[in-house]
C-alpha cells in the first residue's frame, strides 16, 4: 500500500505520522490552499447570535485567528477533528454523530430540532453546501454565514504531478473534500484518469461519495468523518 495525502498545507501531520509509525509508505501533495478572508461579522451579530456551526477545523482556526470567539452560544462540529479543534480553545461544542459527520448528521441532532427564532451562524470556507442553511431556515432559524476563509486550487503542472503519484506506486488516495475531489480529477489526463479508477479512494462522507461515483470511481470507502482516526480505520 501506498497512500496519497491531499489536505492543505499543514493539516496532513498527523496522518504523516500514523502512517510512518505503521511502515506505510505516502506522498503528500496538498491539492487546495486555505487563507484567512479577513472577514469579520459585526459585534452586534456575534453577540446576538444563538447558536454557532463550524464545519471545518479550518472554520474553527482562521475564525479564531479574526476575532474572540462568543462564549455564550450554543456551538456545533460538524465531525470529530472540527468538535477536536473547538475543545483545544476551550470550547464546548455538539457534534454530529459519528456514523454521520455532515450536515444531515448535524440536522439529526435533537437539540437543532426546534430552533424557531434562534439566530444561528455557519462557520465555514467560501461557497459549499446550502443543505444545512436551507434547513435551518425551514425550522424557523434566522441564519446567516461567516467564510472566515476561501479555498484556492494549487496549481500544479499537469500531467507532471499525476505522474509522479503513479511512478511512486500511489495504489490509495485520501480525499476529505468534494473541492479536494474536483481538483484532484482536473489535474489528471484522460489516461491517468483510469489510473485513479484503480485506487482505492477515501471519502469523509455520503456526499463525496457520491461525488466520486458520479465522476466514475467506484472503489470507494466512505470513512463517515475527515479526523485521523476514522480515515485509519479504512486504510
Amino acid at each position: 500500500m501506498k497512500v496519497l495525502l491531499t489536505r492543505p498545507e499543514g493539516r496532513n501531520q498527523a496522518m504523516v505520522e500514523q502512517l510512518t509509525q505503521r511502515g506505510i509508505a505516502h506522498l503528500v501533495t496538498p491539492i487546495i490552499e486555505v487563507v484567512s478572508s479577513n472577514i469579520v461579522p459585526s459585534e452586534a451579530g456575534l453577540n446576538h447570535a444563538d447558536i454557532m456551526i463550524f464545519i471545518s477545523t479550518n472554520a474553527v482556526s482562521h475564525a479564531a485567528n479574526l476575532c474572540k470567539l462568543p462564549t455564550h452560544c450554543q456551538n456545533y462540529a460538524v465531525g470529530q477533528a472540527t468538535f477536536d479543534a473547538l475543545s483545544a480553545l476551550g470550547i464546548q461544542a455538539e457534534q454530529a454523530p459519528i456514523d454521520a459527520q455532515d450536515s444531515e448528521g448535524l440536522l439529526s441532532l435533537s437539540s437543532l430540532a426546534s430552533i424557531e427564532g434562534k439566530s444561528v451562524i455557519i462557520v465555514r470556507g467560501n461557497g459549499g453546501r446550502e443543505t444545512l442553511a436551507e434547513q435551518l431556515k425551514h425550522r424557523g432559524a434566522k441564519v446567516d454565514y461567516w467564510e472566515s476563509y476561501v479555498r484556492k486550487a494549487i496549481d500544479h503542472k499537469k500531467p507532471t504531478v499525476a505522474k509522479a503519484w503513479i511512478d511512486f506506486g500511489i495504489d490509495t488516495v485520501v480525499v476529505t473534500s468534494g473541492e479536494i475531489l474536483a481538483n484532484l480529477v482536473n489535474l489528471l489526463t484522460k489516461e491517468q484518469f483510469a489510473w485513479l479508477r484503480s485506487c482505492h479512494i477515501i471519502v469523509p462522507s455520503t456526499r463525496v461519495k457520491e461525488q466520486a461515483l458520479q465522476l466514475g470511481l467506484d472503489n470507494i470507502s466512505n470513512a463517515n468523518g475527515a479526523s485521523t482516526q476514522a480515515i485509519l480505520a479504512h486504510i
